[in-house]
């Protein structure tokens, strides 16, 4: 089993569409998991344009090193790729950039993962707290197949017990599946099962529900992987359009897609059995076009991988 396989195996969602967790340990700390039921009031703001900084991560499962001091800034307002071969890490880490490392039974990790200057991990910090700020949009689409299209949306306000009017949901659901570009698709069938929607409009339908907590960064683990090239177009058009208000990391496997969509890039690699790490990170078009390392040339170019 690879590292991405190990980590893809998705239990029962929680009210933000990600799995209820166990408990993970880390180095430096008995516990830092608090209770993923711990409600909060309200939903996020939006806010200011956030920045996301890895700081020396480095992940196991077990005794087995994963990632070895792993360093990243993800800009506030752009959009992040990583890239990379499979098995690498990359999922691993951005698991990691919002709690969900903590899936995997025996994980630990250490190091700092900084949103807007504070750790995320840090013993004060409730899970529910990352979870509303940083999002998470999976591989595979993972809508609330019993919910209406509706619901899904607001499926993250409900269960924490966020209270709103039926105008503030009605208005709510529009903004959200305005932004993910589902909108004029679905507006007269709201009341619909989500999970009637085709492949990549349930994509666009977790983007949506994932945007109705007003997260600070959207996480994406290869979002348009199983996706036909026409549904890709339009999720990429909505990742563009987003980053105008949110900071978004995508992990793909797709090169095109990195240079297409993508301000910054990090090219993690991990070979002979060494744990990931990143070669090269910086801007996309420098690191397609001029490569610093040659190992990136060769995987950009499709030499390997």
């Amino acid at each position: 089993m690879t590292l991405d396989e190990h980590t893809s195996v998705l239990p029962q969602v929680d009210a933000f569409g990600a799995p209820i967790p166990h408990q993970v340990q880390r180095p430096d700390a008995p516990s830092l998991l608090p209770d993923v039921r711990d409600p909060f009031v309200g939903p996020a703001s939006a806010g200011p344009l956030a920045e996301l900084e890895a700081r020396n991560v480095s992940a196991w499962f077990g005794d087995r090193l994963v990632l070895d001091r792993v360093s990243l800034t993800m800009p506030a307002g752009g959009i992040t790729a990583l890239i990379g071969p499979s098995g690498c890490g990359k999922s691993t880490f951005l698991r990691i950039l919002n709690r969900m490392h903590e899936l995997v039974p025996s994980a630990q990790l250490a190091g700092e993962v900084l949103l807007d200057g504070e750790d995320i991990y840090s013993p004060e910090r409730k899970l529910t707290d990352a979870r509303r700020s940083i999002g998470m949009v999976f591989q595979k689409p993972n809508p609330f197949p019993a919910m209406s299209i509706g619901d899904n949306v607001l499926a993250g306000l409900k269960l924490t017990g966020t209270k709103a009017s039926r105008e503030e949901r009605d208005d709510l659901i529009e903004s959200c599946l305005r932004k993910a570009g589902l909108w004029n698709e679905v507006k007269d069938r709201l009341d619909a099962p989500g999970g009637g929607l085709s492949g990549g409009q349930q994509q666009r339908l977790c983007i949506a529900r994932s945007l109705a907590i007003k997260p600070k960064v959207l996480l994406m683990d290869e979002p348009c992987s199983a996706l036909d090239p026409t549904s890709t177009r339009v999720i990429e058009e909505t990742m563009l359009e987003l980053a105008a208000e949110v900071t978004i990391v995508i992990v793909t496997h797709n090169m095109q897609q990195a240079a297409r969509v993508s301000d910054e890039c990090a090219f993690f690699l991990a070979s002979h059995g060494t744990p990931g790490v990143i070669v090269e990170h910086g801007d996309t078009r420098a690191m397609f076009d001029n490569p610093q390392d040659q190992r990136t040339s060769d995987y950009v170019n499709g030499r390997f991988g």
